[in-house]
């Protein structure tokens, strides 16, 4: 069946011979054969010609008029008295009902495929399909429960025992999409277009401001003989409260009522239109890209084929004219791809025609089929369909950075983008973010065809990282405590990983007026304002907002040899006589040594609460500073800390009883030089 159309049939209730001429997926049979034939040759017929529903409703039809147990012998209805059925001999109801399932499967009527699959409790490749529809129909549970028999039973089938296990992959797949944090921030909904259900509604493309083109299904009222009377036709619509609506047949200069168009793609100019021409010739589906130009008051010209993209025997469809106007985006099995339809692109001229197509390459195209290209140019993203990477089922929507230069990575843009059916047509407009309003075509629903949803993200996860290096070595440093402070004054705060990175959850979205600070031991404090540095998009539903790097600097190590110590009375921070004579001899040699710098560290004894030693040490370093400053050492040559009562060098009790002597030498700050 054609993926332009991806019909599903309704019968004519209550009438057999309704079914011939119902719906799109309509066959054309010569009289003499609909009169001689019984249902079960018609369906075969129909089953061989692509019209799968079409033989499905036959098959069952013929299934309950022939009546009896599963494992008897066919037999046709409309046989002469005492002759065989013609194409009916040897073949088992079972064998039928098994056809019947196929049809409605292949016509993608999952719960009647299912119902039909369940029934043939002695083929074991039941199991298979029945597990393929339930998987459609969102029973995951009873999907995984069907393959797990399967996959037990060991059948001989090898082929369809590697798609249990990729469909076992894809139900795994299914249950982690399900799952994700990201699928939260998404919603679908259907947008409302008149006669969907019945009809389809799919492939919307921009024409200008809230104008859009849509692929739908128009019956004719002049019916020809050996005519399918419904074809695919194009529309315009607009786009209104979540709803396409005032749809309006667009009139294209073509000829020939049995051909089906589709899938267009207006120039950002609206001058020229490429869409897509099809029908079935000889049983075979086959599809060309074709373009027409607006020529002002003498209207539109003849529909012309592109030579380049289009090749005999081959077929090119779903045409995508970039925003930019630089190439048209197509799908295509022409020979080069690397399975049976691929992407590839080809420049566009300025009188309308393109140039040699290229192939999008192997990194985007597979042993599947990959359809419906859509270029985002805004965000440089291309979205298409395929159904040859692992994803929910069918066809999956897939996006991919880059351009003509260079691609990237494809990525399933996962649920509720995509279902557990085929989901094929991307839109989103260029003035917007990709996933901020876009437009899916997707058969997840109950009708007839492919219908559209709209999606709608809420604001984008936007996780705040960085990293924080050692000032001198540029070293990652672990470990160290970050406090993130909005301008209220709140804080968050976390540490640096074993690589120095640090990652704040979604707090903000453009973190403007926050300051981090940075602390660890054996550094100096540091803080600064927040900058973002980059942004890094991580999915579809997430932006990491990436902190320019900061740098932490060691406190300088003393080094006992270049030590020089000063102490204090108790309770005071004033420089000694004693004091002032050994900083004299370090003013000395900072003046003999211009670029040597100055560490001071001061300390104080036991006595007296924490806090309040933090301070008093402080005072004393800040008068050893001082000192040299008034002396005309300048301030960025000296760096001190202040300890507190930390690491004392003498016990202040001894056996219980106070030592003030140790006391005495505890109340000290020691002046290191570096002479680097």
């Amino acid at each position: 069946m054609s993926k332009f159309l991806h019909c599903k049939v309704r019968p004519l209730a209550g009438k057999l011979l309704g079914v011939l001429v119902a719906g799109i997926c309509w066959l054309p049979l010569r009289s003499q054969q609909v009169v001689h034939k019984s249902p079960l040759q018609l369906a075969d017929q129909y089953f061989e010609a692509g019209e799968y529903y079409t033989a499905g409703y036959l098959y069952e039809q013929y299934l309950k008029i022939a009546g009896g147990n599963t494992g008897a012998p066919a037999f046709t209805t409309y046989a002469k008295k005492g002759a065989a059925a013609a194409g009916g001999q040897n073949r088992s109801r079972a064998s039928i009902l098994y056809k019947q399932a196929e049809s409605y499967r292949l016509a993608h009527y999952w719960g009647k495929a299912d119902s039909a699959y369940k029934k043939c409790t002695d083929n074991s490749d039941a199991l298979y399909w029945s597990a393929v529809c339930e998987r459609s129909l969102e029973n995951y549970d009873a999907a995984e429960e069907d393959l797990r028999k399967y996959l037990n039973a060991g059948g001989t089938n090898g082929q369809l025992k590697e798609a249990a296990e990729k469909e076992w992959q894809t139900l795994q797949y299914i249950r982690k999409q399900l799952a994700a944090a990201g699928a939260g921030q998404v919603n679908s909904s259907k947008l409302k277009t008149p006669g969907s259900f019945e009809k389809g509604a799919f492939a919307v493309r921009a024409v200008s401001s809230n104008k859009y083109l849509v692929s739908s299904t128009k019956t004719d009222t002049a019916r020809v003989k050996g005519v399918n009377p419904h074809a695919s036709r194009l529309y315009y619509a607009t786009l209104k409260n979540d709803s396409l609506d005032q749809l309006t047949p667009v009139v294209l200069p073509v000829a020939g009522i049995s051909d089906n168009q589709g899938v267009a793609s207006y120039t950002a100019d609206g001058n020229r239109v490429y869409f897509t021409q099809w029908k079935k010739d000889k049983g075979r589906i086959v599809s060309n890209i074709y373009y027409i130009i607006n020529r002002g008051d003498s209207g539109w010209t003849k529909p012309v084929l592109l030579p380049q993209v289009n090749i005999d025997g081959y077929s090119s469809k779903q045409p995508f004219c970039s925003a930019d106007g630089v190439y048209l985006y197509f799908s295509s099995d022409r020979p080069g791809g690397s399975g049976a339809f691929d992407i590839w692109y080809a420049p566009i001229y300025e009188d309308g025609s393109a140039g040699i197509p290229v192939n999008a390459g192997p990194g985007i195209n597979t042993a599947g089929d990959e359809q419906a290209p859509f270029y985002h140019t805004s965000s440089s993203t291309m979205v298409f369909a395929t159904n040859g990477r692992l994803g929910m089922g069918g066809y999956d929507l897939f996006s991919v950075k880059g351009s003509d230069k260079q691609w990237g990575v494809p990525r399933n843009m996962g649920y509720p983008i995509n279902s557990s059916r085929d989901d094929i047509y991307f839109f989103a407009p260029e003035d917007t973010a990709l996933l901020a309003t876009a437009i899916v075509g997707s058969d997840r629903g109950t009708g007839c065809c492919l219908e559209n949803y709209l999606i709608k993200r809420s604001l984008r996860n936007k996780p705040f990282t960085g990293l924080v290096r050692d000032s001198k070595d540029n070293t990652p440093v672990a470990g160290a405590d970050i406090v993130l402070t909005d301008p209220s004054g709140k804080t968050w705060a976390t540490k640096t990983d074993d690589k120095g990175n640090y990652s704040f959850d979604t707090i903000h979205n453009d973190y403007s007026n926050y300051r981090i600070t940075i602390t660890k031991q054996y550094y100096n404090d540091t803080a600064d304002v927040v900058k973002i540095n980059d942004t890094a998009d991580v999915n579809l539903f997430t932006d990491q907002l990436v902190n320019r790097d900061m740098y932490i600097e060691k406190k300088f190590i003393l080094n006992i040899a270049n030590v020089v110590t000063v102490y204090f009375d108790f309770d005071m921070s004033n420089l000694k006589t004693e004091a002032v004579s050994k900083l004299d001899s370090v003013y000395l040699v900072l003046v003999q040594l211009p670029s040597s710098t100055l560490q001071i560290s001061a300390y104080t004894d036991g006595k007296g609460t924490d806090e309040y030693n933090k301070k008093l040490s402080d005072r004393r370093a800040r008068s050893c500073a001082d000192y040299f400053i008034g002396k005309g050492i300048k301030a960025s040559r000296i760096t001190f800390e202040s300890f507190g009562a930390c690491c004392p060098l003498e016990l202040e009790l001894i056996n219980g009883r106070d030592n003030p002597d140790g006391r005495s030498r505890n109340r000290r700050a020691l002046i290191n030089i570096s002479k680097e």
